[in-house]
């Protein structure tokens, strides 16, 4: 007996086979093919709600950052975590270097990608940045920081962290630790913090 699924139901199906077998193969060596196959549907289905494997990796980096964003911010508002530990918990979840995210990455920072890479940027940015400005200015409230620009400092520590994170895996650990230094030397003097405060969490969590 045929199953008949919902149009999101597909679509997630689709999606979910992809992100497999482009984190197993790499985007540019797995097609649209092996997606059919190994769901076992047909091209026209396949086709009826992407247009190309271009168009799936889109969708497929929208769901991510939107999935990035929703955990960010069960974090943030989660007040039984300390203030320290969410401000680093929230940025962690937005490191997609692994698995399917490392091939996804990959892809955007081919030229050709540019608009992929800026639309993931900037969504994440909006989706964040508030969010982490909530948080600064909690902490402001708490006398643990002590800025008078919360959504300036949220925005220059996202993308701060973004650029200076983006390749982590590939430093070498000396290149690794002087840069999560650097990262905590600049933000809690971005957020008026004391010195060292935020080394504690920051080292544990990113280094480890």
């Amino acid at each position: 007996m045929r199953i008949v699924k919902s149009a999101d139901e597909r679509k997630g199906e689709i999606l979910d086979v992809a992100e497999q077998l482009f984190a197993e193969k790499g985007f540019d060596n797995a097609s649209t093919n092996d997606i059919i196959k190994k769901i076992g549907i047909a091209r026209g289905t396949l086709y009826h709600h992407f247009k190309s494997k271009e168009e799936i990796l889109d969708a497929i980096v929208e769901r991510m950052m939107n999935d990035s964003i929703a955990r960010a911010r069960a974090i943030i508002k989660d007040k039984t975590i300390p203030i320290f530990e969410r401000l680093t918990g929230s940025m962690l979840v937005l490191n997609i270097n692994n698995g399917v995210g490392a091939e996804v990455l990959e892809q955007m920072h081919k030229p050709q990608n540019a608009l992929l890479h800026q639309k993931m940027q900037e969504g994440l940015l909006s989706g964040v940045v508030p969010l982490i400005a909530e948080l600064i200015e909690e902490g402001n409230k708490e006398k643990i920081f002590n800025t008078k620009y919360p959504l300036d400092a949220a925005e220059m520590i996202m993308i701060y962290s973004s650029s200076a994170f983006d390749d982590l895996l590939e430093l070498s650990p000396e290149e690794k630790e002087r840069k999560t230094k650097a990262f905590i030397y600049h933000t809690e003097r971005l957020l008026g913090a004391k010195e060292n405060s935020l080394a504690k969490t920051i080292m544990n969590i990113i280094l480890k």
